[in-house]
């Protein structure tokens, strides 16, 4: 097997992409997996059918700590159609992270929090292990030092115990702050609250488990199936080798399928024991139960600065809760090390031990609610030196990161607040908090600046030409929503010359080489790396195999041209070509800040009378390096943009302080936002490369949208209404005690 490695240990000067006269790259080419998903062809984990299928349904904790002492399940053995209930101590109690082998929790008998799956029913079909599983009584001894409310135990909190490989800074501190603030013309001393909140991706997690011999195949929801490979072998106690986990189509995920999940394990191993393929499809409500949450944070966030509006403090403290044992922490300050100038600094997380649902990562952890409160505080600053918000964060534009005193790879947020400022038309917003009315209604503008930062992890990929001079792309990296099947045929075709419609990508197998996974924002780029590194290598071997320099040659219409040659690509190919290409991160991770930018603004109208929201405008300017495919970045970007309304607004997953248990488990309950509740978004990506990221010169944009959206609509309702909610979501019974009185 021919391989090529690419290490960005220094920037990467020129691309071969720039080279290409007629480009598919930065166009906004149509999703090539659009038709399977519209007319139902993309099969999704739960929708494979083998012979033999059995249904299992999870038993779960109905209590919040303790120990199961007895799982009286005679009479749903007798029920019709019950093959088996299994109750396996290598069952898992919750989810797993993102990176490593290690296998989540496991254990049937030691409850941690409400839900807590405990035990499977396998039966022929989904009712009849349903109602089975309400059938299984479960005995149990409660202990009574459940704790279930971080705010009432925040004398608990502790450093966590991990940064997690180094991305999520535990504390950092320069200067001193306190002195600072004393010494400030202008300060701000606010604290924040975000609550749990769920990923409800549209596709419920489901899992198909099948054993052939001793080698098991999974259908499964996964963002990442290479990881969730290698921790359910680690829980089954087997070879990696002998996993494979399949996910060529994933509903979405936002960091709620990235390890190893519940229904996963308990499907293979509820699998082994009946001896048929079995099937667990979790309901929306054990979604919502079993698989993770963004975990709570209360924020305290201070801010300085002189008289001529140059910031001298920035404090950033967070706490936050999650089960004992567990290395992930929202790293709320992520953004607060980088994002402005400031001598005197410190970033500290800590974090309360809870007998809640597991915390994970959700989508932009730590950047989607730390800027909530960042960018919130900035809007006060700015209006206690009384100082145009946009102003006050041009004034404090860093030219090197502040702490670590590296340089940025590139950086363009101020083009992107002067840019979204003219868009928007920010020079005619309203300049007094409650000043602009129309009838009822009060009319404000906020913005907010974001940031996320760009990560780049080891991914291979395979491309093959075949003989007939079609292209085959394959990976075990997904697509989930994100158009990583489309944007992978993209860079192929530039590289290669070949139409797309003769490139066929093969994504989401175990089988195939590996990828850094679908999360994090790196999908695609890291993805995208390695077939450039495949294709690199392709063109050296296709110019071989036509006798020319690689420095003659050019590739378009699927053929290499030179000297006035033209040589169909099939034509040198012979019995095919194959090249595995390597990406990995290097030197350049740690000799550059890497970041992504932008900037929000938005109008908001509030009922003066009824404390009902509604948003009338948006804009956003996005500089994210290279764009790859302007359409599916886009909409990426106005999804993020909606997951930011959705937190500012209405999303919030609510736990019984008595259990933990979460009562609002459903979409009824539970509220994302809706069209009604959107306006038209217009978004605008700057013509950005970034030479230290990866080959593409570009970055991630699937969680930029988030960071920092729902800041510009907490600042737009303050600006409407001269109410300030500092407890998220902003719900009207937080806005109605302050609103104005109608004359």
């Amino acid at each position: 097997m021919t391989k090529s490695s690419i290490t960005m240990d220094a920037p990467f000067e020129q691309s071969l992409l720039d080279q290409v006269q007629k480009p598919h790259v930065g166009t906004p080419r149509n999703r090539i997996d659009g038709p399977l998903k519209v007319s139902g062809r993309a099969p999704y984990a739960g929708e494979h059918f083998p012979d033999g299928l059995a249904h299992g349904v999870l038993i779960r904790a109905p209590f919040g700590k303790g120990r199961v002492t007895r799982l009286e399940a005679t009479a749903a053995e007798t029920m019709p159609g019950v093959l088996q209930v299994v109750t396996d101590g290598r069952l898992i109690r919750n989810g797993g992270d993102f990176a490593g082998a290690a296998a989540p929790a496991q254990g049937v008998q030691d409850v941690v929090y409400f839900g807590q799956p405990i035990g499977v029913v396998v039966a022929e079909t989904f009712e009849q292990a349903r109602a089975a599983a309400l059938a299984v009584q479960v005995e149990f001894e409660a202990a009574n030092d459940g704790r279930f409310d971080m705010d009432a135990a925040l004398d608990t909190a502790e450093p966590p115990t991990d940064d997690i490989f180094g991305l999520f800074l535990i504390h950092t501190e320069q200067g001193n702050v306190d002195q600072a603030m004393q010494g400030a013309t202008a300060r701000v001393d606010s604290v924040w609250t975000t609550p749990s909140q769920s990923h409800s991706a549209m596709e419920p997690h489901s899992a198909i488990a099948m054993w052939q011999d001793d080698r098991l195949t999974l259908y499964a929801s996964s963002q990442a199936p290479a990881t969730a490979r290698d921790q359910l072998a680690t829980v089954l106690g087997v070879d990696a080798e002998k996993v494979r986990i399949q996910s060529p189509f994933v509903g979405g995920g936002f960091g709620g399928k990235l390890g190893l999940m519940p229904e996963s394990a308990a499907a293979a191993i509820a699998a082994q024991h009946v001896g048929r393929p079995v099937k667990i499809a979790l309901t929306r409500q054990n979604v919502i139960e079993v698989t993770g949450r963004r975990p709570a944070t209360r924020q305290r966030m201070r801010l300085g600065a002189d008289g001529s509006g140059k910031m001298t403090a920035i404090a950033h403290e967070t706490i936050t809760d999650q089960l004992a044992g567990e290395v992930f922490f929202e790293p709320a300050g992520i953004a607060s090390h980088l994002l402005y100038e400031g001598n005197n600094r410190l970033v500290d997380h800590k974090v309360v031990r809870v007998n809640k649902l597991l915390a994970v990562s959700m989508r932009a952890p730590g950047e989607a609610v730390g800027q909530l409160s960042l960018e919130c505080a900035m809007d006060e600053l700015a209006e206690e030196l009384g100082v145009d918000p946009v102003e006050l964060r041009l004034r404090n534009e860093p030219e090197i990161h502040p702490e670590l005193g590296i340089p940025f790879s590139s950086r363009s947020l101020t083009e992107c607040l002067r840019i979204g400022a003219q868009r928007f038309g920010w020079s005619s917003r309203n300049l007094r908090p409650g000043g602009l009315r129309e009838g009822e209604w009060l009319i404000g503008h906020g913005m907010a600046a974001s940031a996320r930062g760009n990560l780049f992890g080891p991914s291979t990929a395979r491309v093959r030409i075949q003989p007939d001079g079609h292209v085959v792309i394959e990976s075990e990296m997904t697509d989930i929503g994100t158009g990583t099947y489309t944007i992978l045929a993209q860079i192929a075709a530039d590289l290669l010359g070949v139409s797309i419609d003769r490139i066929a990508v093969r994504l989401g197998d175990t089988d195939q080489p590996r990828s850094a996974g679908s999360g994090g924002s790196w999908g695609a780029t890291t993805a995208g790396s390695s077939v450039y590194a495949a294709c690199s290598k392709l063109r050296e071997m296709l110019a071989e195999a036509a006798g020319v320099t690689i420095e003659e040659a050019t590739f378009a219409d699927d053929a290499l041209s030179a000297r006035d040659q033209r040589h169909a690509l099939q034509s040198l190919v012979g019995e095919g070509m194959e090249v595995d290409g390597e990406v990995a991160p290097g030197e350049s991770a740690h000799r550059f800040s890497q970041a992504s930018y932008g900037a929000h603004f938005c109008e908001a109208r509030v009922n003066a009378t009824t404390g009902e929201v509604r948003l009338t405008r948006w804009n956003s300017v996005l500089a994210a390096g290279r764009i790859i495919n302007t359409k599916t970045a886009t909409s990426q970007a106005i999804g993020g943009i909606v997951f930011g309304i959705g937190g500012a607004l209405t999303e919030e997953l609510v736990h019984d302080a008595r259990t933990g248990k979460v009562v609002n488990r459903d979409l009824g309950e539970y509220h994302v936002p809706v069209h009604a509740d959107i306006p038209d978004i217009d978004v605008l990506f700057l013509n950005e490369r970034d030479h230290a990221a990866n080959p593409l010169l570009a970055k991630g944009v699937g969680e930029l949208g988030t960071c920092g959206s729902g800041a510009a609509v907490a600042n737009a309702i303050y600006n409407a209404t001269g109410v300030r909610v500092r407890e998220f979501p902003i719900t009207l019974d937080k806005l109605l005690p302050g609103l104005p009185t109608l004359e």
